[in-house]
């Protein structure tokens, strides 16, 4: 990776990204007066993917093999509800009440409409959770991070932050202990949020515009009309779904 000189990068004051060790080197190598700072979508992302999902696994057949097979059933299909902020999971509620259509059917191949059949996701959630010990700190620390991100203070943040290692590192477990040394290894990069409360994300968003136009063309004649492709895309308004 290349940076141009100070001259150019003297009015930065802060650059999101994401955990990647390269970037962060360049930039301290080239501009380190500029504050890092982590994208929060990574370090939930992280969680999610690295320690709700893997602890989920190993309770459900660690549940199995005690012979509690109605806590194991429990667990069973519960990834994307842990997963899930408790305000999604309400709306999900919310809309299975009113019988909201989530996904049209279509009369060429004859599915109907599909609707939420269940409005106990919370309930659901809060059993799973109630019923776990390292589950319930998933939960803690989930709620731990919102309030984090929300504050957008970073004392606040370092707070919070701390605690999250606290309690990874009491459940000894080696998932969390992973989630522990992640944050240790990337503390000031992720309380840094909170003197600059910004994110990588339109910028992702854009990468994901581009992956999409260069599917859709099934090949280019070359990258000055890849470019361009990309140039008028960019002119159409955005349309929020």
């Amino acid at each position: 990776m290349e940076l141009v000189g100070d001259d150019w990068m003297h009015h930065v004051e802060a650059v999101a990204m994401d955990m990647n060790s390269d970037f962060q080197e360049a930039f301290k190598a080239k501009c380190g007066w500029i504050q890092i700072v982590y994208d929060h979508f990574h370090i939930v992302k992280n969680f999610n993917e690295k320690v709700i999902a893997e602890v989920r696994k190993e309770e459900q057949i660690r549940l199995k093999k005690e012979g509690l097979v109605e806590e194991a059933a429990i667990l069973k299909g519960s990834r994307k509800i842990l997963c899930a902020s408790r305000e999604s999971l309400q709306k999900h509620d919310q809309e299975a009440r009113e019988g909201k259509v989530c996904r049209k059917g279509s009369a060429i191949f004859g599915t109907t409409d599909y609707r939420h059949t269940h409005d106990d996701f919370e309930r659901r959630y809060d059993d799973i959770i109630n019923s776990n010990k390292l589950l319930f700190t998933c939960d803690l620390i989930k709620q731990a991070m919102q309030e984090a991100y929300a504050s957008a203070n970073q004392a606040t943040m370092i707070e919070k932050f701390t605690d999250i290692i606290d309690w990874c590192r009491g459940t000894k477990n080696e998932h969390f202990l992973w989630f522990a040394r992640l944050i240790e290894n990337h503390f000031d990069g992720i309380v840094g949020y909170g003197l600059c409360p910004i994110s990588s994300g339109k910028i992702e968003g854009i990468n994901a515009h581009i992956k999409v136009i260069r599917r859709k063309a099934y090949g280019l004649p070359d990258d000055e009309y890849f470019f361009l492709k990309i140039m008028d895309a960019s002119r159409n308004p955005y349309k929020r779904i």
